[in-house]
Protein backbone atom coordinates (compact mmCIF):
# COMPACT_ATOMS: atom_id res chain seq x y z
CA UNK A 1 0.00 0.00 0.00
CA UNK A 2 0.96 3.63 -0.76
CA UNK A 3 -0.17 6.93 1.26
CA UNK A 4 0.01 10.17 -0.16
CA UNK A 5 -0.76 13.23 0.61
CA UNK A 6 -2.56 15.75 -1.81
CA UNK A 7 -2.33 19.24 0.16
CA UNK A 8 -5.48 22.03 -0.04
CA UNK A 9 -6.53 24.71 -2.45
CA UNK A 10 -7.77 27.52 -2.94
CA UNK A 11 -10.03 27.77 -5.90
CA UNK A 12 -13.17 29.76 -7.59
CA UNK A 13 -15.95 29.47 -8.70
CA UNK A 14 -16.76 31.68 -11.52
CA UNK A 15 -20.80 31.29 -11.18
CA UNK A 16 -20.39 32.93 -7.72
CA UNK A 17 -17.42 34.68 -8.19
CA UNK A 18 -16.10 33.48 -4.88
CA UNK A 19 -12.75 31.66 -3.71
CA UNK A 20 -13.53 28.66 -2.01
CA UNK A 21 -10.83 26.03 -0.39
CA UNK A 22 -10.65 22.17 -1.01
CA UNK A 23 -9.44 20.98 1.93
CA UNK A 24 -6.20 18.15 1.29
CA UNK A 25 -6.26 14.91 2.02
CA UNK A 26 -4.24 11.95 2.58
CA UNK A 27 -5.26 8.74 0.58
CA UNK A 28 -4.16 5.21 0.60
CA UNK A 29 -3.56 3.30 -2.79
CA UNK A 30 -3.30 -0.33 -3.41
CA UNK A 31 -2.17 -1.34 -7.21
CA UNK A 32 -3.87 -4.62 -6.95
CA UNK A 33 -6.04 -7.14 -9.40
CA UNK A 34 -8.90 -5.67 -7.16
CA UNK A 35 -7.51 -1.73 -9.10
CA UNK A 36 -7.05 -3.28 -12.21
CA UNK A 37 -10.65 -4.87 -12.65
CA UNK A 38 -12.52 -1.86 -11.62
CA UNK A 39 -10.35 0.43 -14.11
CA UNK A 40 -10.84 -2.02 -16.88
CA UNK A 41 -14.32 -2.76 -16.60
CA UNK A 42 -14.74 1.43 -16.52
CA UNK A 43 -12.72 1.64 -19.43
CA UNK A 44 -13.52 -0.91 -21.65
CA UNK A 45 -9.48 -2.31 -22.35
CA UNK A 46 -6.38 -3.76 -21.33
CA UNK A 47 -4.56 -1.70 -18.28
CA UNK A 48 -1.55 -3.51 -18.69
CA UNK A 49 -0.75 -3.16 -22.50
CA UNK A 50 1.73 -0.74 -23.86
CA UNK A 51 -0.35 1.64 -24.95
CA UNK A 52 0.22 5.27 -23.38
CA UNK A 53 -2.88 6.22 -20.86
CA UNK A 54 -4.76 10.14 -21.30
CA UNK A 55 -4.32 11.96 -17.83
CA UNK A 56 -7.55 11.05 -17.38
CA UNK A 57 -7.34 7.58 -17.59
CA UNK A 58 -3.99 7.43 -15.11
CA UNK A 59 -6.09 9.45 -12.42
CA UNK A 60 -9.05 7.30 -12.95
CA UNK A 61 -6.51 4.34 -11.91
CA UNK A 62 -5.48 6.29 -8.95
CA UNK A 63 -9.27 6.55 -7.96
CA UNK A 64 -9.88 2.97 -8.61
CA UNK A 65 -6.95 2.03 -6.35
CA UNK A 66 -7.44 3.98 -3.75
CA UNK A 67 -9.09 2.14 -0.56
CA UNK A 68 -9.63 5.63 2.03
CA UNK A 69 -13.21 6.19 1.92
CA UNK A 70 -14.91 9.54 1.37
CA UNK A 71 -12.17 11.09 -1.03
CA UNK A 72 -13.76 14.45 -2.85
CA UNK A 73 -13.12 12.86 -6.16
CA UNK A 74 -12.28 17.43 -7.42
CA UNK A 75 -9.35 16.32 -5.46
CA UNK A 76 -7.54 13.86 -7.49
CA UNK A 77 -7.32 16.65 -10.10
CA UNK A 78 -4.75 18.52 -8.06
CA UNK A 79 -2.30 15.53 -7.71
CA UNK A 80 1.81 16.94 -8.07
CA UNK A 81 4.01 15.32 -10.85
CA UNK A 82 5.87 14.34 -8.12
CA UNK A 83 3.24 12.67 -6.62
CA UNK A 84 2.23 10.83 -9.92
CA UNK A 85 6.01 9.91 -10.10
CA UNK A 86 6.14 8.65 -6.60
CA UNK A 87 2.64 6.24 -7.50
CA UNK A 88 4.10 5.05 -10.84
CA UNK A 89 7.13 4.04 -8.61
CA UNK A 90 4.58 2.08 -6.67
CA UNK A 91 3.03 0.70 -8.94
CA UNK A 92 5.85 -0.90 -11.06
CA UNK A 93 7.74 -2.12 -7.62
CA UNK A 94 8.08 -5.68 -7.72
CA UNK A 95 6.76 -5.65 -4.68
CA UNK A 96 8.93 -9.16 -4.26
CA UNK A 97 12.34 -10.73 -3.59
CA UNK A 98 11.74 -13.63 -6.08
CA UNK A 99 13.62 -12.65 -9.20
CA UNK A 100 12.90 -15.13 -12.16
CA UNK A 101 15.96 -15.74 -14.06
CA UNK A 102 15.13 -19.07 -15.82
CA UNK A 103 17.01 -19.06 -19.24
CA UNK A 104 14.50 -21.51 -20.59
CA UNK A 105 11.18 -19.05 -19.97
CA UNK A 106 10.02 -17.99 -23.42
CA UNK A 107 10.26 -14.66 -25.17
CA UNK A 108 6.89 -12.46 -23.73
CA UNK A 109 3.87 -14.22 -24.87
CA UNK A 110 1.62 -11.96 -27.66
CA UNK A 111 -1.84 -12.26 -25.47
CA UNK A 112 -3.22 -9.47 -24.06
CA UNK A 113 -3.58 -9.83 -20.03
CA UNK A 114 -6.44 -8.31 -18.70
CA UNK A 115 -7.58 -9.22 -14.95
CA UNK A 116 -10.22 -11.98 -16.27
CA UNK A 117 -6.91 -13.50 -17.63
CA UNK A 118 -5.21 -13.39 -14.22
CA UNK A 119 -8.04 -14.50 -12.27
CA UNK A 120 -7.91 -17.84 -15.05
CA UNK A 121 -4.36 -18.24 -13.77
CA UNK A 122 -5.23 -18.10 -10.41
CA UNK A 123 -8.14 -20.50 -10.47
CA UNK A 124 -5.74 -22.84 -13.09
CA UNK A 125 -2.58 -22.45 -10.11
CA UNK A 126 -5.51 -22.97 -7.23
CA UNK A 127 -4.44 -19.59 -5.54
CA UNK A 128 -6.90 -18.23 -2.69
CA UNK A 129 -9.16 -15.19 -4.23
CA UNK A 130 -7.69 -13.31 -0.90
CA UNK A 131 -4.63 -12.84 -3.33
CA UNK A 132 -6.28 -10.19 -5.77
CA UNK A 133 -5.48 -7.60 -3.13
CA UNK A 134 -1.98 -8.78 -3.15
CA UNK A 135 0.27 -5.99 -5.13
CA UNK A 136 -0.26 -6.41 -8.50
CA UNK A 137 3.59 -7.66 -9.60
CA UNK A 138 3.57 -9.84 -6.57
CA UNK A 139 0.74 -11.94 -7.67
CA UNK A 140 1.91 -12.00 -10.97
CA UNK A 141 5.60 -13.30 -9.49
CA UNK A 142 3.95 -15.88 -7.86
CA UNK A 143 1.75 -17.06 -11.05
CA UNK A 144 4.98 -17.20 -13.14
CA UNK A 145 6.66 -19.33 -10.11
CA UNK A 146 3.67 -21.55 -9.67
CA UNK A 147 3.88 -21.97 -14.13
CA UNK A 148 7.58 -22.39 -13.62
CA UNK A 149 7.27 -25.12 -11.13
CA UNK A 150 4.39 -26.75 -12.88
CA UNK A 151 6.11 -27.39 -15.96
CA UNK A 152 7.55 -31.23 -16.30
CA UNK A 153 11.26 -31.47 -15.43
CA UNK A 154 13.57 -30.36 -18.85
CA UNK A 155 15.72 -33.41 -19.33
CA UNK A 156 19.30 -32.30 -19.75
CA UNK A 157 21.08 -32.88 -23.22
CA UNK A 158 24.01 -34.59 -23.59
CA UNK A 159 26.48 -31.38 -23.55
CA UNK A 160 24.75 -30.62 -20.34
CA UNK A 161 24.88 -33.72 -18.71
CA UNK A 162 28.96 -34.05 -19.33
CA UNK A 163 29.34 -30.41 -18.50
CA UNK A 164 27.41 -31.17 -15.02
CA UNK A 165 29.30 -34.37 -14.84
CA UNK A 166 32.98 -32.62 -14.73
CA UNK A 167 31.81 -30.09 -11.93
CA UNK A 168 30.76 -32.81 -9.65
CA UNK A 169 33.82 -34.48 -10.30
CA UNK A 170 36.02 -30.88 -9.84
CA UNK A 171 34.16 -30.62 -6.53
CA UNK A 172 34.74 -33.89 -5.43
CA UNK A 173 38.26 -34.14 -6.29
CA UNK A 174 38.98 -30.73 -4.54
CA UNK A 175 36.61 -31.75 -1.82
CA UNK A 176 38.77 -35.02 -1.27
CA UNK A 177 42.05 -33.83 -1.90
CA UNK A 178 42.27 -36.64 -4.77
CA UNK A 179 44.02 -36.55 -8.34
CA UNK A 180 40.79 -38.77 -9.73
Amino acid sequence: MLTIKIPSVELFNEKSGEFYSLRGQEIVLEHSLVSLSKWESKWHKPFLSKDSKTRDEIIDYIKCMTITQNVDPEIYKFIHKETLGIITNYIEDPNTATTITDKNIKKQSREVITAEIIYYWMITFNIPVEFQKWHLNRLLTLINVCNIKNQPAKKMSKAELAANNRRLNAERKARLGTGG
